[in-house]
């Protein structure tokens, strides 16, 4: 009979980690029968994944509490989030192909359009004049390499839930002045909550495997990117940064003022990432902020902060700014990360139910979080007009509004609207999808003069409506309001219920 005397704490903790060493022997296990039921390129790829994925799982069991210590947590000092304005204020040097040479633009597009009601990949919603988010993308591309006489490509980072329609749609670019490539992000088991072990039998993402898997977070484009080959092909090509951002972001196109900003450091300063970061207003509380961590710069998210201080975070006061996501990365300052294994991402945990009931977890990072990893990192407070997320049909009917105007790709505010500030539209459930929203208006109403506009219950518009100060329309249940051709309504509230009749 062994006895053992373990003083309590150290008993704990080393049972602790006995479990959770064999918690991930059992998962490597799992991995590798799922690894066994797939050959070819699909085995090479799944590999790869996987790897990434065991350092995740590693670091899930590790972690202990909140990651962060509330007390360690300072304003960012004012050098290290540079005002826009100031950047501009350099004015742009003779050479700008030379810095755009330099440049490739990555579209995040591993999400799909069901918040939306769409089938299929967000980036092939029409959002303007019959045009996609990619066809914007593309001809904000093609516009910079046909005025600058440059190359820059764009790169798409697909999920496998995206790729197949992607590639599909990609052909139409063919004659375009701009090269595309494409890499996948990775595709991670999803886990049971119970068990901690795979829910997959096998690697197919089809029939009853298809809830199994997913896109584990944008975080996932540094380890993808160079697993794909891409990031070394780029760098031999010359490049040297890339622009990263949402494609659902309509506000994110090239500037070139932060591209010199980049480009013109001296060689030992150069900073090797940028966070594009804008004033937080009261829809953005939940939004990631820029703080000062143990001297460097670190995207704080709103999962990581402990209960008690959540109010705090939401603050507008405390913390002033919010991540667009609009990113600009070192490719050299990547690789060398990759080559040494030291990304540092916090772990997002995501709970989700499948449609059986079944409770799973995915493990996902953001592409922000690794800021802290980075050389001489900086946050740059851009205008408001550099977040123009399309999200919901809500934002959707702002972009397709008279609000802004369409030129070479890019949406900027009409000069016709007086201030500067988006209206706040809020549609209820009866325009969540797109078709729905679609045949509820005839044409899009004039919004030039708006500031807030809320719209609840089964209500149409008829064509040239024009809305104007605080409009609110509400059709109690049962009802139906028509909102005539022509109607002109300004600080008005609408309720009831109001059918225009034809004879």
């Amino acid at each position: 009979v062994h006895l053992y005397l373990f003083s309590p704490n150290s008993g704990m903790a080393q049972f602790q980690e006995v479990m959770r060493k064999q918690l991930e022997a059992s998962m490597h296990k799992e991995l590798e029968k799922l690894l066994s039921t797939t050959k070819g390129i699909e085995a090479e790829v799944g590999v790869k994944d996987f790897e990434g994925f065991k350092k995740i799982f590693h670091s899930f069991l590790q972690a202990k509490g909140p990651s962060v210590d509330w007390a360690k947590i300072y304003r960012p000092p004012e050098d290290l989030i540079q005002p826009y304005d100031k950047i501009k204020a350099r004015g742009l040097p003779e050479n700008v192909a030379e810095s755009l040479n330099k440049l490739v633009v990555v579209k995040l597009n591993g999400g799909l359009g069901t918040s939306m009601g769409c089938k299929g990949p967000k980036s092939l919603i029409s959002v303007r004049n019959e045009n996609t988010f990619l066809d914007l993308t593309v001809q904000q591309i093609e516009h910079l390499n046909k005025t600058y006489n440059v190359d820059v490509p764009l790169v798409l980072m697909n999920s496998f839930n995206t790729e197949e329609d992607t590639k599909k749609i990609l052909q139409k670019y063919a004659h375009h002045r701009l090269k595309i490539h494409t890499f996948n992000q990775s595709k991670y088991p999803r886990i049971n909550k119970e068990s901690l072990l795979p829910v997959a039998k096998d690697m197919s993402t089809l029939g009853e495997n298809a809830e199994a898997w997913y896109p584990p977070g944008h975080g996932d484009i540094y380890a993808s990117f160079r697993n794909s080959g891409l990031l070394d092909q780029l760098i031999t090509e010359g490049k040297e940064y890339i622009f990263v951002s949402n494609i659902d972001n309509l506000g994110a196109t090239v500037d070139l003022h932060i591209l010199n900003h980049l480009m013109s450091q001296p060689d030992g300063k150069r900073c090797e990432f940028v966070m594009e970061v804008t004033d937080k207003t009261r829809a953005d509380v939940k939004g990631g902020t820029l703080i000062e961590y143990d001297g460097k710069l670190r995207l704080l998210e709103i999962a990581q902060v402990p209960k008690a201080h959540v109010d705090e975070f939401k603050s507008v006061s405390k913390f002033k700014i919010f991540n667009t996501n609009n990113l600009w990365i070192s490719l050299p300052a990547v690789r060398r990360l990759q080559e040494q294994n030291s990304v540092d991402m916090e772990i997002i945990v995501n709970p989700k139910t499948l449609d059986g009931g079944l409770n799973v977890i995915q493990l996902e990072t953001a592409v922000g979080a690794a800021i802290k990893s980075f050389d001489n990192a900086l946050g740059i407070n851009v205008p408001r007009s550099r977040f123009l997320p399309v999200k919901t049909t809500s934002d959707l009917l702002l972009v397709m509004s008279n609000l802004y105007s369409l030129e070479a790709g890019s949406l900027t505010m009409s000069k016709k609207r007086e201030f500067p500030t988006t209206p706040h539209v809020k549609l209820g459930s009866s325009f969540t999808k797109v078709h729905d929203f679609l045949t509820r208006f005839e044409s899009i109403p004039d919004m030039l003069e708006l500031d807030h506009l809320t719209v609840s219950g089964d209500v149409t518009f008829g064509k040239q409506v024009s809305l104007k100060g605080t409009v609110i329309i509400i059709a109690n249940h049962g009802d139906r309001i028509d909102i005539p051709a022509g109607a002109m309504l300004e600080n008005k509230i609408v309720s009831g219920n109001l059918r225009i009749l034809d004879h």
